[in-house]
């Protein structure tokens, strides 16, 4: 009988989490995820595991690990970001905390490098094994989710495919089928600048910006939470970032509203931005002499959008998924309902692949100053990993039942 804690030591997957997190990723490097998934690739090589690049942009590559299968049965993607963000306020060490406390700790240390090193121990785990399943098992790394998402939208038009995805991003032992599409839209105003001492010569644009925002809170914020969905919650809408004017004497002649906009099935990128543009509309009628436009934020100006995730309860991923977690924490999972944006909703949407979120570690320690992840958590979801491919992409299951020896 398989069990996957007799192929590997638990060392290995804390040595690897150390060493993933202790490779700075951010914005602010050079090529940013370029060192670790060299680290990876080189990883996985010694290993003796079939591994790939994939070019992207400006050096950054996604990285591929294959565990192949006999072809008689379900491929599973394991999918999860190399990148993170800056290490900004951090009250630990970013890169070098290391080991203490139970904990796995530095930047990334939750969001996501301890996905994957659970993600890459199990497929090593079955390496050693010498276990064919019935489909193949594919990791990939990739850049940029903390941004753009180039590295899942090359993925996908690079034409890989697979029968089901698991995204690692951290969960608690729970699960997500559904959550949020995302879009960041910039409102640019343009007035005309004059000095303050006789502002009558000019059009405020910061003025006109904060009657927009004036004007949605009144009018849109009501409508946006009154739409609600099981999987996700309410519709939201966030103003993050309001940028004009170049000095307190001047009358500014810009100013731009970003904004942050949380959708749910029923509404698309359009109908969102119709919303904004019937404002503006509005505020046009009461005074011609407003200029502004609706644009995609250069952050989030990418050829696809960033659609909700919506993966049915019937597909045999969310069973086996749910299956497995129950397996290991003896319990019924709960599914997550609000959780952010991830790159599984390009990999449901354009790639068609029924796509579950679920990786170690708790998200409210994703971003903060003193990031990191339990030990057991990486422990435990290496065990579920396993079960989860044992259940979906081997038809006669083979892994003997027991309790890790960190058991949440």
């Amino acid at each position: 009988m398989f069990y996957v804690n007799d192929y590997y030591h638990h060392d290995e997957i804390i040595e690897l989490a150390e060493k993933l997190i202790s490779i700075p990723s951010h914005p602010d490097v050079l090529h940013q995820e370029k060192e670790v998934a060299e680290f990876i690739y080189d990883y996985c090589g010694s290993h003796g595991m079939e591994v790939q690049f994939q070019e992207v942009v400006d050096q950054r590559k996604n990285v591929l690990v294959f565990l192949r299968g006999s072809g008689n049965g379900n491929s599973l993607m394991l999918n999860g970001h190399l990148d993170t963000i800056t290490p900004y306020r951090m009250t630990i060490d970013p890169f070098k905390e290391g080991v203490h406390s139970g904990f796995v700790w530095g930047r990334g240390a939750a969001d996501m490098k301890g996905g994957l090193a659970s993600m890459l121990i199990t497929m090593l785990a079955y390496k050693r094994a010498g276990i064919t399943p019935d489909g193949d098992i594919i990791f990939t790394g990739v850049i940029g989710e903390e941004g753009k998402s180039e590295g899942t939208e090359h993925l996908i038009n690079s034409g890989i495919r697979a029968n089901a995805a698991i995204v690692g991003e951290p969960s608690n032992y729970e699960y997500a089928v559904g959550h949020r599409g995302l879009e960041w839209f910039d409102v640019v105003f343009t007035g005309r600048a004059s000095h303050s001492g006789s502002p009558e010569s000019g059009i405020n644009a910061i003025e006109k910006a904060a009657e927009f925002i004036y004007r949605a809170k009144r009018d849109l914020y009501p409508k946006i939470r009154k739409r609600k969905d099981e999987f996700m919650g309410v519709s939201l809408m966030n103003i993050g970032i309001i940028e004009g004017g170049v000095g307190q004497s001047t009358v500014a002649d810009t100013c731009t509203v970003k904004i942050d906009r949380r959708y749910i099935p029923g509404e698309t990128v359009q109908s969102v931005t119709q919303e904004y543009q019937d404002i503006l509309n509005d505020m046009k009628r009461d005074d011609p002499s407003l200029q502004a436009e609706i644009v995609k934020s250069a952050a989030n100006d990418t050829a696809l959008n960033h659609p909700p995730l919506v993966t049915p309860m019937t597909e045999p991923i969310v069973h086996a998924v749910r299956t497995s977690i129950r397996e290991v924490i003896k319990r019924e999972p709960k599914i997550t309902r609000g959780r952010g944006w991830t790159d599984a909703a390009l990999l449901k949407v354009y790639a068609k692949i029924p796509t579950v979120v679920f990786g170690p570690g708790d998200i409210r320690m994703s971003h903060t100053e003193s990031e990191r992840i339990a030990i057991k958590d990486l422990i435990n979801t290496t065990e579920i990993y396993a079960r989860i491919i044992d259940n979906f992409c081997i038809k006669d299951k083979i892994m003997e039942t027991k309790n890790p020896p960190w058991h949440y």
